[in-house]
């Protein structure tokens, strides 16, 4: 088998049936293999799904905190500009073009740092990045580990029940995803660990990295506006962070295809142009399917991208030393052959 087939844990329900088409669970087996992936009493490798869900309910109490003590219509535009623009422009300019497709390079560690802390922490980086590499290799195939195809469910828990790496890999294998991960700055295992642990991270370090990314935007949100805008902030954080598990369903067209022609000109699969996650965090998917490489994915006049903004700024002062951007070539490519037939 390929490595792209085997480098993420297979659920129980499996990818394919006997005849190689797409296994659609029932939302009983969804939710069944959700509870024994996060069963860290059964099998503590299952500690990494379980922190991933872990930082969205210790985001409930501010949440709570905000709507019934500290609510007031100011912090409700603070906590919607936090949670719809800069939360998701971050994961769009960190884990999904830098972690996963390395679409610009920064000039030091430093910077990559900053990057990575921009916000409150929420989604572990190894598991978006591997089954992110698979997600494309295998868009709206079986095997997709977000697979809209197979209904909301199977997309919204797909971080725990399709996205963790296999916990039996053999080290020619694992030492792939060491190098799949290496940019990204976080820590690898050993071989030894990774056997032990069942991740590519080390638990230790996981949860010190949160504890210090939550401690400092703690004291900088404190510091600003008290105990009302601490629980603003983190509470929009874990409701972007639930949010966003919604985001490949309704990007791939719910399982259906609803491309339009003079839109999505990627054909591959069903990822389309959406107006909102476009505008709000730079994510015109039709687009990055076209040209996952690229950092910058909004080709068009209308298509504001926020996260290329950034990058562009970080280029412009010399934090980021080079940068992949295919605007030309789409417009050269697709959009102008396009206009000269209509």
């Amino acid at each position: 088998m390929a490595f792209i087939d085997h480098v993420l844990q297979v659920p129980s329900y499996g990818w394919t049936d006997h005849n190689g088409r797409l296994v659609r669970p029932v939302k009983g087996q969804i939710l069944s293999e959700f509870l024994r992936r996060i069963n860290i009493f059964k099998d503590f490798r299952n500690w990494l799904p379980l922190m991933s869900w872990l930082k969205v309910l210790c985001t409930v109490p501010f949440l709570a905190l905000f709507v019934f003590k500290y609510f007031s219509l100011p912090l409700l535009v603070v906590a919607f500009l936090y949670s719809m623009i800069i939360m998701g422009t971050h994961g769009t300019i960190w884990h999904h073009r830098y972690c996963t497709h390395g679409a610009y390079k920064f000039k030091n560690r430093f910077w990559r740092f900053i990057t990575q802390n921009l916000t409150i922490s929420m989604i572990p980086e190894e598991i978006y990045v591997i089954s992110h590499h698979v997600h494309h290799a295998k868009a709206d195939q079986p095997g997709d580990p977000y697979n809209a195809q197979a209904g909301f469910l199977y997309c919204f828990l797909a971080d725990v029940n399709h996205q963790p790496i296999a916990k039996n890999l053999c080290e020619s294998d694992y030492n792939r995803v060491r190098t799949m991960m290496k940019h990204t700055g976080v820590s690898a295992n050993t071989y030894v660990q990774y056997l032990q642990w069942g991740s590519y991270v080390h638990p230790f370090r996981a949860v010190l990295a949160w504890a210090l990314n939550w401690s400092f935007w703690f004291l900088v949100f404190y510091l600003l506006g008290g105990p009302g805008l601490v629980a603003c902030m983190f509470g929009a954080a874990g409701f972007w962070a639930v949010g966003v598990r919604t985001f490949n369903y309704e990007g791939h067209g719910k399982g259906k295809n609803m491309q339009v022609e003079g839109t999505d000109f990627n054909r591959n699969d069903n990822s389309i142009n959406q107006i909102w996650p476009g505008i709000v965090a730079g994510e015109w998917h039709n687009n990055h399917h076209l040209y996952p490489k690229s950092a910058r994915s909004g080709f068009k006049p209308y298509q504001v991208d926020l996260a290329w903004y950034y990058i562009k700024f970080l280029y412009r002062i010399g934090a980021v030393t080079s940068y992949h951007d295919s605007k030309e070539d789409f417009l050269k490519h697709h959009h102008a052959p396009f206009m000269q037939n209509r």
